[in-house]
């Protein structure tokens, strides 16, 4: 692991852990819209040799993830119900107005971006806002961390079968000790919220979590590489020195949250 990749690691986790424990949630919601345009325009670009995505639609979808917590969760599925059937006509719309200089191929991949990027992220700052969810949060970046992190040392040094031509360096043993090292840390998690802020999580829930959230987090981390491939790219920008861009850092992450959404509430 070279020592950019060490730096930007230990420069970003102090800014993620004073925006996950000091931000209040509408703080916590303004910068998920922002890391989700991030990430929109990282994955517009690299698919701009492939299709003419529609690119305003997307930054809509990212913007609308810091008005989460400013309506009340009870109409959530009502004002959702609305809006996806919009942004499928306002896009279908675009395809007839402009004689079809967009297309559905184009309206595909944009629709596809916003439920992959916006509408997955937004499930970082629901969790965030459960009672608790300042505990609950960090089990989704662990689950994530934890994996790679795990994943990485132990293909390293155990690795001998390939697991998929989409990420070649990725082996069997690096995916099984992912899911190992997100349970250790999971559990260990657990064991310092029980201890020392006198929660009562199950640790036995709590691996069940770990495992299945590590298993999903690396099904995000090969449908990353699934789209750089398939847009011929190696990462997605360079914004982050080691890591690529802000959608290769979060690809884990934001694949997991809509399952630690569902998962966590059993905690």
């Amino acid at each position: 692991m070279d020592i950019k990749r060490i730096t930007s690691a230990l420069l970003g986790f102090p800014l993620v852990v004073i925006l996950l424990v000091f931000g209040n949630k509408y703080i916590v919601d303004i910068v998920c819209a922002i890391v989700a345009s991030m990430s929109l325009h990282e994955y517009f670009n690299a698919l701009k040799n492939k299709a003419n995505p529609v690119i305003w639609m997307g930054y809509v979808a990212s913007a609308l993830i810091a008005f989460i917590h400013i309506f009340p969760l009870e109409y959530a599925i009502t004002i959702v119900s609305v809006l996806i059937p919009s942004a499928i006509a306002l896009m279908f719309l675009q395809i007839i107005l402009t004689n079809m200089k967009t297309n559905i191929k184009d309206v595909a991949i944009t629709f596809f971006g916003i439920c992959y990027i916006p509408l997955f992220l937004m499930f970082i700052p629901l969790v965030h806002g459960f009672e608790n969810g300042k505990f609950l949060i960090w089990y989704i970046f662990i689950c994530a961390w934890g994996t790679d992190i795990f994943a990485y040392i132990i293909g390293k040094w155990f690795g001998k079968h390939k697991f998929s031509k989409i990420s070649p360096n990725k082996t069997i043993e690096g995916c099984i000790g992912g899911i190992f090292g997100a349970v250790i840390l999971s559990v260990l998690l657990t064991f310092l919220f029980n201890n020392v802020f006198l929660m009562n999580y199950s640790y036995t829930t709590t691996i069940i979590i770990g495992i299945i959230l590590s298993i999903i987090g690396q099904i995000g981390d090969f449908s990353a590489s699934s789209i750089k491939r398939y847009a011929e790219i190696k990462d997605f920008s360079n914004l982050i020195p080691g890591h690529g861009g802000m959608l290769d850092r979060i690809d884990s992450v934001i694949f997991i949250a809509p399952f630690a959404y569902m998962l966590l509430r059993l905690l």
